[in-house]
């Protein structure tokens, strides 16, 4: 018999794949840049933004100056003054630190609350049925309805603005999480039991990550609710153990016949609004899933 001969090693070696050209020039990821119409106008963004609200300002004067009743319709300039008299005076700020104080109580408290429930949906199908049930519910009834009964259960007090807020958050949040929870893959299921990841491990380094785009959705809807549900229970609450935050403002402007108040009172929850928007969630998702290539 014969000896059995290894077969014989072949070299490795490795060849360049040819890139596509234009023109003899090879086209690789950096030879695709940006085309310049749209990289100038990604960067002048903020510009037309301003260009816009000026816009809105020139008729909203225009229109003031037309119907000539401060008392009605005041100027933009008028409302700017105003605006800018009770920043200066620290009188606005006052109000809004009283409405972020009853706010943020709310807000986590509906986030912590809503976290509860998505826990339940993806526990077992008995709680999702459960949780899909009071979520088809409560998420149609408007927060500010349940005001009177919070009243009746709390009394005046901060109570009462924290349970209005609490459903204001916690039905949005929950729905936008138990749907981003059902959406993950199955793929990305299995690949994290399959590194031995199991129980909380899983939910944190696996499902949440999965899901944050429609958490983060449900943050800044529910932070949306509990914004205008605070300054609409304030217009009708008043005050909370004797300080008054920005819907008492406006309320109170309003009663004094102050219009150029009360439209400044509305332009500070607008642009308090924009702020948050840009300046939290904007730089959340920035830092999150658009850096991870989950949304651009």
């Amino acid at each position: 018999m014969s000896a059995f001969r290894e077969p014989p090693i072949r070299p490795e070696y490795e060849l360049a794949l040819p890139l596509p050209s234009l023109g003899g020039a090879p086209l690789g990821p950096s030879a695709h840049p940006a085309p310049a119409h749209r990289s100038v106008f990604g960067e002048l963004a903020w510009l037309r933004k301003a260009a816009l609200l000026l816009v809105l300002a020139v008729i909203w004067e225009a229109l003031a100056r037309w119907y000539d009743n401060d008392l009605l319709l005041p100027t933009a300039l008028a409302t700017g003054r105003a605006l800018v008299d009770g920043i200066v005076s620290g009188e606005l700020f006052g109000y809004v630190g009283v409405s972020f104080a009853v706010l943020a109580q709310g807000y986590v408290m509906g986030i912590a609350g809503a976290f509860l429930l998505t826990w339940l949906a993806v526990s077992n199908r008995v709680g999702r049925e459960l949780i899909e049930t009071l979520t088809s519910m409560f998420n149609p009834l408007p927060a500010i309805a349940l005001l009177p009964l919070a009243l009746l259960w709390f009394g005046l007090g901060k109570g009462s603005l924290i349970m209005v807020l609490m459903h204001s958050v916690m039905w949005p949040l929950t729905l936008n999480a138990c749907a981003g929870f059902r959406a993950v893959p199955e793929t990305l299921r299995m690949a994290g039991r399959n590194y031995g990841l199991g129980g909380l491990r899983l939910v944190l380094q696996i499902l949440i990550p999965a899901a944050l785009p429609a958490i983060l959705s449900g943050l800044k809807i529910g932070w949306a609710f509990a914004w205008r549900t605070l300054i609409a229970a304030e217009l009708v609450f008043g005050t909370t153990s004797g300080q008054g935050g920005l819907g008492w403002f406006i309320f109170q402007s309003r009663n004094e016949l102050f219009t150029d108040k009360v439209f400044a009172g509305l332009a500070a929850v607008i642009i308090i609004g924009l702020a948050v928007e840009q300046v939290v969630f904007q730089t959340l998702e920035r830092v999150t899933v658009r850096r991870w290539g989950m949304q651009r």
